[in-house]
C-alpha cells in the first residue's frame, strides 16, 4: 500500500463529498420529476391540453409585454433584442401568432392534427415574408462594413437572412423574390388545407361567397309566398318512401347523433347546447289517437279497447356520464401514447349497456394500428368484452365499445311511450330497445319482412320474443293482427293462451307445428288468389278497397269480402321442429318467406342453436333481418349475421340487430318486460273479447278404430311399415336396428303388421314374407292413420 500525501487525501475526500452531495441532489430531483411526470400522465387529458394552451397563452402575454413597449430592465432588453434579431420587422406579430395557437389549443382540442398543420403553414408563410422583406431592404449581413445586427433587425431578422442570403448570392432579386413568394404561397395552401389541383375550386367558392351570396341576399324574393308543399319530396307517387328501412330510430334534438362530450375534447361551437341538456329523456307524450275507423269483430263483442301503457313500468333514468367513463378515456389515451400512435379520443356516446368511445386518427395513420391493439385495450380497461368498429358507420372515427360497469335498465314501457313509437300508428310496430347512443329503436315487422332471432341460453332471446308479442298486444286489435304461436318447449309462451289475437291454440307438438306451417302456406295462397282476382299487389291495398266498399264479389257469388288481418307466425324454437320434420318445416318456411310479404304474413323464428343444420342456407337466404344475442363462438355469429360480433356481446339483452338492407348491425340493449306486466296485459285482452279459433287449423283429431290396438305406437308402426314395404324384407332384428327399439317393441310392431296383412306369419329364423307391394304403400299408410 503506497503512502498518500495528506493534502491529496484531503482534496480527494472533498471531491468525493461534493460528488456524493451532487448525486444525492440529482437523484432527489430526478425522483421528484419522475413522480411529477407520472402524476401528469394520470391527469385528465383535457386538463393536460388546457395546461398546454394556457402555457402558450402566458408566453404570448409575456412576450407582448416585453416587445410592444419600451424595454425596462436588463432581461426585457435582452429578450427584445433577441426577438427582433431573429424575426426582424415582424417581431411584433410573434405574440399574436402565439395567442392564436393558444386559442386553438383551448377551443379546438379535438383537432390537434389540424393544429400541427396550421403551425407548419404559418411558419412557412412567415419565413417567406421575412425573406422578401430582407431582400427588399438590401439583404444586410450581420457583420460587415455599414451593416451589422441593427440593419438585420430592421429588415427580416436572422430568419430572413438565412432564407434569402444563399439564393441572393447566386441569383438576381427578380428570381429570389418569386421563390420566396412560392414558399409563402405554400404556407397559405397548408393553412387552408387546399391542394394545388383544388385552387380553382376554392377560388370559385370564395367568389360565390363574396359576390353571388351577397347578390342573393339583396335580391327580392317574390316567389317565397307562392311555395305550396303538397307532399314530402322523398315520397313517391304512391306515398311509399324510397330507400325505406324497417328500423325507426329516435332522433336527437339537434338532428344528429353527436357523441357525449368529454370535457375539453370537443369544440363548443359545434355543440352549443350545455352538456346536461344534450340528450335528455323525452317527456312522456300524450297517447296518440287511434284510427277513427274501428272494425267491430262480432255483434256481441263490441269495440276493442287497447291496454293502457300504464301496465308497463318505466326503467331507470339514463346516466349521461360517470367517473368510469373518464377512467376509460384516460386508459385509452395512455395506450395510444405508449404505442406512439397519432390518435386521440374525441368523445364517447354512453348507451344503457355499453359505451362507444370514438378515436380520431392523425394524418397518415393506418386504421390497423389501432385495431391491432384490441388485446392491449382490453387489458388497459380491464374488460374482456371489447368490440372495435373500424370505422363507425357514417363517421371518420374508430369506435371502441366497452361494457358499462353500471348498466341502465331499458324497459319496454319506455320504448313504447317514446315519441318515435307514438308517432307511427302501424299495428306491426314493435319495441326493440335502445342503441349505443341511447336512442329508442322500434321496428316495423311488416317491412322486415321476416326476422331470425338467435342466441345462447340466457342471452335474452325469450325476453325479446315476449317483448315482440307484448308490443303487438299493446298496439294492435285482433282485427288488425292475428298470431300463430309455436312453442315446442311448452312453457315459454303458455302465458298467452286464450288471447283473442290467436287463431289456433298455442302449438306445442312439433309435428302439429309442421302442419300449422303448411296451413299458413295454404292461407297465403288463398290471399294471393284474392289479390290476383281483384288486381291488387298488397293486402293493405286490398283491405283499403274492402273498407271503402269498392270491392264487389263477382256476379252469382255469395261471398262477402272482409279485410285480411296481418298474420304473425312466431316459432320459439326452430331446432325442435327441424329435428322432427326438417324437410317439411324447411319447405314451408322457405315458401312463406319467399312469397308471404305481399299477403301480410310475417314470420319470426327463434332458436338457441344457431348451427347450419338448423338455420339452413335456404332459411337464411329468405329471412333477411337478423337479431343476434350473445353466442359462445365466432362460428355461431357467422351463422346468424354472416359476420363476427355476436361472440363479443355481454349477454342479458345485449344484441346486434341487422335489419334488411343494412351492411352493419346496430348494437342495442333489448327492452325488458316482466312476467307480471305480461300477465296484466294478457288479462286485459281476454276481458275485451273471447278467443275464436279457426277450425281448419285446430281440427279435432279423427277417432280411429285401431287406437286401442295400436295405442301410442302409431308413429313407430308407420315407420316400420315404410321400412318393410320399401325393402321387401320383413325381419324383427332389422326393426330393432333401424328403429333403435328393443326386441319386445319390435316383436309387437311385427305382430301388428301381421294382423293387418302386411307381412306373413313367422317361419322360425327366416324373414317373414312381405304381402304389400311398394306401389300400395300410400294406401297402407292411410289405413294405418285411420284416413
Amino acid at each position: 500500500m503506497t503512502h498518500q500525501d495528506p493534502i491529496s487525501w484531503v482534496f480527494t475526500m472533498i471531491g468525493r463529498l461534493i460528488v456524493g452531495l451532487w448525486m444525492l441532489f440529482a437523484n432527489g430531483l430526478g425522483s421528484a420529476a419522475r413522480a411529477l411526470g407520472k402524476n401528469a400522465r394520470e391527469l385528465d387529458p383535457a386538463h393536460r391540453r388546457d395546461g398546454v394552451g394556457l402555457t402558450v397563452l402566458a408566453g404570448a402575454i409575456v412576450l407582448a409585454a416585453m416587445t410592444w413597449r419600451n424595454s425596462e430592465g436588463a432581461v426585457a432588453g435582452v429578450v427584445n433584442a433577441a426577438v427582433r434579431g431573429v424575426f426582424g420587422s415582424l417581431a411584433w406579430a410573434l405574440p399574436l401568432l402565439l395567442g392564436l395557437l393558444a386559442w386553438r389549443y383551448l377551443r379546438h382540442p379535438d383537432q390537434n392534427a389540424d393544429t400541427g398543420r396550421m403551425v407548419i403553414g404559418w411558419a412557412a408563410l412567415m419565413v417567406g415574408v421575412l425573406g422578401v422583406i430582407h431582400v427588399a431592404n438590401g439583404t444586410p449581413y450581420p457583420a460587415g462594413q455599414g451593416q451589422g445586427m441593427d440593419k438585420v433587425s430592421q429588415a427580416g431578422g436572422m430568419v430572413g437572412f438565412i432564407v434569402s442570403a444563399p439564393p441572393m448570392s447566386i441569383l438576381p432579386p427578380w428570381v429570389t423574390i418569386p421563390l420566396l413568394l412560392l414558399l409563402s404561397g405554400f404556407g397559405v395552401l397548408v393553412i387552408t388545407a387546399t391542394p394545388v389541383h383544388r385552387i380553382p375550386e376554392r377560388l370559385a367558392e370564395l367568389r360565390h361567397m363574396l359576390f353571388e351570396r351577397h347578390s342573393e341576399t339583396d335580391a327580392p324574393k317574390p316567389a317565397a309566398r307562392k311555395r305550396v308543399r303538397t307532399k314530402k319530396p322523398e315520397e313517391g307517387e304512391d306515398g311509399v318512401k324510397p330507400y325505406d328501412t324497417p328500423v325507426i330510430a329516435e332522433k336527437d334534438k339537434k338532428g344528429d347523433h353527436s357523441p357525449e362530450i368529454v370535457p375539453g375534447l370537443t369544440d363548443e361551437e359545434e355543440t352549443p347546447a350545455p352538456e346536461p341538456e344534450r340528450r335528455p329523456e323525452p317527456p312522456e307524450p300524450t297517447p296518440a289517437p287511434r284510427k277513427v275507423e274501428q272494425l267491430v269483430l262480432s255483434p256481441q263483442a263490441g269495440p276493442y279497447s287497447l291496454p293502457d301503457l300504464q301496465y308497463l313500468k318505466p326503467g331507470t333514468a339514463p346516466k349521461p356520464q360517470t367517473k368510469a367513463n373518464t377512467t376509460v378515456v384516460n386508459a385509452l389515451t395512455s395506450v395510444l401514447e405508449q404505442f406512439s400512435i397519432d390518435a386521440q379520443v374525441i368523445g364517447f356516446t354512453r348507451g344503457p349497456t355499453v359505451t362507444r368511445y370514438e378515436i380520431e386518427l392523425g394524418p397518415a395513420v393506418k386504421v390497423e394500428k389501432v385495431t391491432a391493439l384490441t388485446k392491449n385495450i382490453a387489458y388497459a380497461v380491464k374488460s374482456a368484452d371489447v368490440r372495435i368498429l373500424s370505422p363507425i358507420p357514417g363517421k371518420s372515427a374508430i369506435g371502441v365499445e366497452i361494457p358499462n360497469a353500471d348498466k341502465d335498465l331499458v324497459a319496454l314501457g319506455d320504448v313504447l311511450r317514446a315519441q318515435v313509437a307514438q308517432a307511427d300508428h302501424h299495428p306491426m310496430i314493435v319495441g326493440l330497445g335502445k342503441d349505443v347512443e341511447g336512442r329508442t329503436i322500434v321496428a316495423n315487422l311488416a317491412k322486415m319482412p321476416h326476422l331470425l332471432i338467435a342466441g345462447a341460453t340466457g342471452a335474452g332471446k325469450s325476453v325479446c320474443v315476449n317483448g315482440l308479442i307484448t308490443s303487438i298486444l299493446m298496439r294492435a286489435t285482433p282485427d288488425e293482427v292475428r298470431m300463430v304461436l309455436v312453442d315446442p318447449k311448452r312453457v315459454e309462451l303458455s302465458v298467452y293462451e286464450g288471447i283473442p289475437h290467436l287463431i289456433t291454440p298455442i302449438i306445442t307438438n312439433p309435428k302439429k307445428a309442421a302442419e300449422a306451417l303448411e296451413w299458413v302456406v295454404g292461407e297465403m295462397d288463398r290471399r294471393y288468389d284474392d289479390l290476383a282476382a281483384s288486381g291488387f299487389r298488397h293486402v293493405d291495398e286490398f283491405n283499403k278497397a274492402v273498407r271503402a266498399g269498392k270491392l264487389q264479389p263477382p256476379p252469382g257469388s255469395e261471398r262477402v269480402y272482409q279485410p285480411y288481418p296481418y298474420l304473425l307466425v312466431i316459432v320459439d324454437e326452430l331446432a325442435d321442429l327441424m329435428m322432427v320434420a326438417p324437410r317439411d318445416v324447411e319447405d314451408s318456411i322457405v315458401r312463406i318467406t319467399q312469397l308471404a310479404r305481399a299477403a301480410g304474413i310475417h314470420l319470426v323464428i327463434a332458436t338457441q342453436r344457431p348451427s347450419v343444420d338448423v338455420v339452413t342456407g335456404l332459411i337464411k337466404a329468405n329471412v333477411p333481418s337478423r337479431l343476434a344475442f350473445a353466442v359462445s363462438s365466432l362460428t355461431d355469429s357467422r351463422v346468424i349475421l354472416d359476420q363476427p360480433g355476436a361472440d363479443k356481446l355481454v349477454g342479458q339483452g345485449d344484441a346486434l340487430f341487422l335489419p334488411m338492407g343494412a351492411s352493419k348491425p346496430i348494437r342495442i340493449q333489448n327492452a325488458f318486460v316482466s312476467e307480471k306486466e305480461i300477465a296484466e296485459i294478457v288479462s286485459h285482452c281476454k276481458e275485451q273479447m273471447q278467443v275464436e279459433y279457426r277450425e281448419d287449423v285446430a281440427a279435432a283429431p279423427v277417432k280411429k278404430e285401431i287406437d286401442e290396438d295400436i295405442g301410442d305406437d302409431l308413429d313407430l308402426l308407420i315407420q316400420a311399415a315404410e321400412l318393410i314395404v320399401t325393402t321387401q324384407f320383413g325381419s324383427t332384428s332389422m326393426l330393432q336396428r333401424k328403429l333403435r327399439v328393443g326386441f319386445a317393441k319390435a316383436g309387437r310392431l311385427m305382430d301388428l303388421l301381421e294382423s293387418r296383412n302386411v307381412v306373413g306369419p313367422s317361419e322360425g329364423s327366416k324373414a317373414r314374407e312381405v304381402l304389400v307391394k311398394p306401389d300400395d304403400l300410400p294406401g297402407l299408410l292411410a289405413d294405418l292413420r285411420g284416413e
